[in-house]
Parts: C-alpha cells; sequence; structure tokens
C-alpha cells in the first residue's frame, strides 16, 4: 500500500498559548516517532498546500470565513473563544490543513497512494458552521468529504471520529446531507457537552463513560458503527484521527491503549477494502501527552501503510 503524509511547517507555527496542549510539538512527536521506528521514508511526502479560504464555503458561510481571516493578528495573539486563539500564523496553518485534506482526497482518488494521513493542526472537528472553538478554526475533515462529493463524484463518503471529545463541529457541518454518514465516538459527559440524536443512514453517536477501556470500546464500535458503516456502503473513508482518548492523555478519562488505535484502524481498513477500494484520508485531531500521541498515531499510520 502506498500511504501519504502530509504535512507543513506553518503547522509548527501556530501556537494558542504558551504552554498550551494543543502544542506545536506534537507534530514534531509524531514525525520523530515515524523515523525511530522506520517507516517515515516508506511514506509518500506531500507538503501541504495553503488552501484558498473560499474552499471552505462548502461547510462555512462567506461572512465566517472573512471573520476569521479578518481577526489574523500581524503580532501578538488573538482570542476566538475561551479555548481557541490565533498568533500571526495561525490562519495560514488552518489554511493549510483545509489544503491538506483536499490534496490527500485528490491523490487517493487518482490513484497515486491508496490512503493519506494529514499531520496538521490546528484540528477542525469542533468547528461549527460559524464558530470557532474547541482550538478548531475550520472543519477540514468535513470540507475534504465534501470535496470527495462534489470534486470527484462520490454518491456516499464516511467520516469516522474516535477522538475522546465529540465532533460537534462535523456533525453540524454535515447535518442533513444523505450522501455522508458521521460516525463518533466520545466520552460523556465531557466536553463540548451535547450532542444529535442518531439518525439510520447518516448520524451514529456512541456515548462512553469515564473509564471506558478497551473491551467495552471495542464492543461499541462492533455493535453501532460497523453495521452502520456496511449497510451505508461509503465509497471513501474519512477518518478524524484523535487520540486522546488513550489512557495516558492529560485531557480527559477514557482508558484506550496503544493497541486500541490499531484495532479500530483495522476495523476501518476492513470497511474500506470492502466498499470503497481500500480509500481513506486519515487527518490528525487531538492527542495530548507527547509519548502516547506519537506511539498511537504511529501505529495507525503503521497500519495504514499495511506493515505489521
Amino acid at each position: 500500500m502506498a500511504t501519504a503524509l502530509i504535512t507543513h511547517t506553518d503547522c509548527v507555527l501556530h501556537e494558542i498559548s504558551p504552554g498550551h496542549p494543543e502544542c506545536p510539538q506534537r507534530i514534531g512527536a509524531i514525525l520523530d516517532q515515524l523515523k525511530k521506528l522506520d517507516l517515515y521514508d516508506y511514506l509518500t511526502h506531500y507538503e501541504a498546500p495553503l488552501a484558498d479560504p473560499a474552499a471552505a464555503e462548502s461547510c462555512h458561510p462567506a461572512s465566517y470565513i472573512d471573520s476569521i481571516v479578518n481577526s489574523s493578528p500581524a503580532e501578538g495573539r488573538v482570542q476566538l473563544d475561551a479555548d481557541t486563539a490565533m498568533n500571526p500564523h495561525s490562519l495560514n496553518a488552518a489554511l493549510r490543513a483545509v489544503g491538506a485534506g483536499i490534496l490527500a482526497t485528490d491523490k487517493v482518488m487518482a490513484g497515486d497512494v491508496t490512503n493519506a494521513f494529514c499531520a496538521v493542526r490546528p484540528p477542525g472537528h469542533h468547528a461549527e458552521t460559524s464558530q470557532a472553538m474547541g482550538f478548531c478554526f475550520f472543519g477540514s475533515v468535513a470540507i475534504a468529504a465534501k470535496h470527495a462529493i462534489q470534486a470527484h463524484g462520490l454518491d456516499r463518503v464516511a467520516i469516522v471520529d474516535f477522538d475522546v471529545h465529540h465532533g460537534n463541529g462535523t456533525e453540524d457541518l454535515v447535518d442533513g446531507d444523505k450522501q455522508i454518514l458521521f460516525c463518533s465516538s466520545f466520552q460523556h459527559p465531557f466536553y463540548p457537552g451535547n450532542y444529535r440524536p442518531n439518525v439510520t443512514g447518516q448520524r451514529v453517536n456512541v456515548p462512553l463513560s469515564a473509564g471506558t477501556g478497551s473491551d467495552d470500546f471495542r464492543y461499541a464500535i462492533q455493535e453501532h458503527w460497523l453495521p452502520a458503516l456496511n449497510e451505508f456502503k461509503p465509497q471513501m473513508v474519512f477518518i478524524s484521527a484523535g487520540f486522546d482518548a488513550h489512557a495516558e492523555d492529560p485531557l480527559a478519562q477514557l482508558a484506550l491503549g496503544d493497541n486500541d488505535f490499531v484495532w479500530v484502524t483495522q476495523q476501518l481498513m476492513s470497511v474500506a477494502k470492502a466498499h470503497a477500494n481500500d480509500r481513506i484520508v486519515s487527518m490528525l485531531e487531538g492527542g495530548y501527552s507527547l509519548p502516547a500521541l506519537a506511539r498511537s498515531a504511529s501505529a495507525h499510520v503503521r497500519e495504514l501503510m499495511g506493515m505489521r
């Protein structure tokens, strides 16, 4: 399998505040681990392009996009909400994340690679239609999924989110779109709080109690996600790959281990093999223990590469 790794140095320049858990070092931790495991050189490398802000209009109104562009500071920081701030590099980093998802979709659809992992930040799955929140500015994975439909003519795509926080932004951006199935597992009650009821063929939310470990997580995925995905038969699978459900993560209280991210990746690859000609685009979301993030993300990428 040819797997793309898409990233950009602009993603390291964005910083919410010194010492913030969504820190620039997250990218380096993943890349260093891929090199340590001798995986890095076997990946197909692309730089994330700088997306035109208009590329986000498939999910966000122009007025919201303009507000983010106009908020970008020449120096210092601008606080957009209690958790989300911009420095002078944040806008470009967010547009690189959007560009990475679009490029990954194009490369996978062209057959240049089988699948792709976008090592980008800021994350995107909390960004609602007209609201930046939870460290997120633009709904990068939702934009990529809609690009697959609009630019490549796919009829059905799935977005699968195993971040410990509910992907409320993605849920908002794809709500009512019958061409997109959204599956999310998350700790509840926990940030951001509420989630919408499940809708057959469109939305499968799987709330998990604090302390949930491997067995209950795997059971929930097998019982809820996999039947819905196989019934929907997605022609492409998009992954919001958050690794903060790990037991070592400081921001949450689930108890998954490295092997659980290997297992869920294998399940999603099986869905993609059955229905989507193996097409997967995975985009980094959360994960705030640098050692656990490095191990889990690199294990996820190794599975995408078909290397055991």
